[in-house]
């Protein structure tokens, strides 16, 4: 499994923590320095079976400096695919991707569910 964090974020740490805790391997990415490109982000998205707006890091200041709450609603899927793989900052994070499944944020209930804990 692959899971994206931006390092000085408290909720990916607590993410790490819970992986690391219960024996879970996984590779981590710092997702500023080894973003998910566009192809992937595309395959994650249809993997999570989520709205593509569900992947936007909308508490970032990246997302509020660039007005995207007004932006998104009028884009294409291809154009906020395209911006999301252009910063990793504007991805909800943490991000694990499995085989099988992708879990965006860190809700402690649905990792959970995810790994039977």
């Amino acid at each position: 499994m692959i899971l994206y964090i931006y390092p000085k974020c408290s909720t990916c740490r607590s993410a790490v923590k819970y992986l690391e805790e219960n024996n879970i391997e996984f590779e981590e990415r710092d997702i500023v320095l080894n973003r998910p490109n566009y192809e992937e982000l595309e395959e994650y998205i249809k993997l999570s079976g989520k709205k593509i707006e569900k992947f936007f890091n909308t508490s970032g200041m990246k997302y509020r400096e660039l007005g995207l709450k007004d932006k998104i609603p009028q884009m294409s899927d291809k154009e906020k695919i395209e911006l999301l793989a252009s910063d990793g900052m504007l991805v909800k994070r943490p991000m694990l991707i499995g085989n099988d499944f992708v879990l965006n944020g860190f809700r402690l209930k649905d990792w959970e569910e995810r790994f039977n804990k």
